[in-house]
């Protein structure tokens, strides 16, 4: 069975953000065919959009799996509807947002995704999660994330914290800094770079 890897970018702004996220976190790790392989901290952004709603939390979780794109696509959908999302508009408040950031090498453009996400080199709190859990990260024609980083720089965003998930199973328990996560994939941070305030 072939197996992929995708990169997940979470969000959310409204119940409590933190808490969804490291629950979606799990939940992503419960899917069929899916395994959570690095995840990154907390980080928090003014959104994007409308200036009348709170600041996001966001996060970026690298994923093995062996669903096609669509099928995972059709499983995070189905995860925020659980979360309770409901869209009211454009680039508003959200209880849980969950993006397929890259899936691997591939290069797609379809009625229901489009990979690499269109906006991941305009986005701070993309970029600094992922090139914290993937320092090398590139894109699929290889350009590397890490140039991108300096043009979206004076973008608000701030740490908050590292994330703590439980993985079910037989993998134990990834905590706060300082406590080695299981499988770390080859390359890849686990733990956070900066420290909160």
């Amino acid at each position: 069975m072939v197996r992929e890897i995708a990169t997940i970018g979470l969000g959310a702004n409204l119940g409590d953000p933190v808490d969804q996220i490291e629950r979606a976190i799990e939940a992503i790790d419960s899917l069929p065919l899916c395994r959570v392989r690095a995840v990154s901290g907390l980080y928090a952004n003014p959104p994007i959009g409308p200036q009348d709603q709170p600041d996001y939390v966001n996060a970026v979780a690298e994923l093995e799996t062996a669903l096609a794109p669509e099928a995972l696509l059709r499983a995070l959908k189905g995860l925020e509807r659980a979360a309770g999302r409901s869209y009211t508009r454009h680039w508003g408040e959200r209880m849980l947002d969950l993006d397929i950031l890259a899936f691997g090498d591939r290069q797609l453009d379809t009625s229901e995704l489009t990979v690499p996400h269109p906006e991941i080199v305009r986005r701070h709190f993309v970029l600094a999660p992922w090139l914290e859990i993937r320092p090398d990260a590139r894109l699929p024609d290889g350009t590397a994330l890490a140039g991108f980083l300096e043009a979206v720089a004076d973008h608000p965003l701030r740490f908050l914290r590292a994330m703590r998930w439980e993985r079910h199973g037989d993998e134990g328990r990834a905590t706060a800094p300082g406590h080695s996560r299981p499988n770390r994939a080859k390359g890849a941070r686990t733990t956070p770079t900066r420290r909160s305030p």
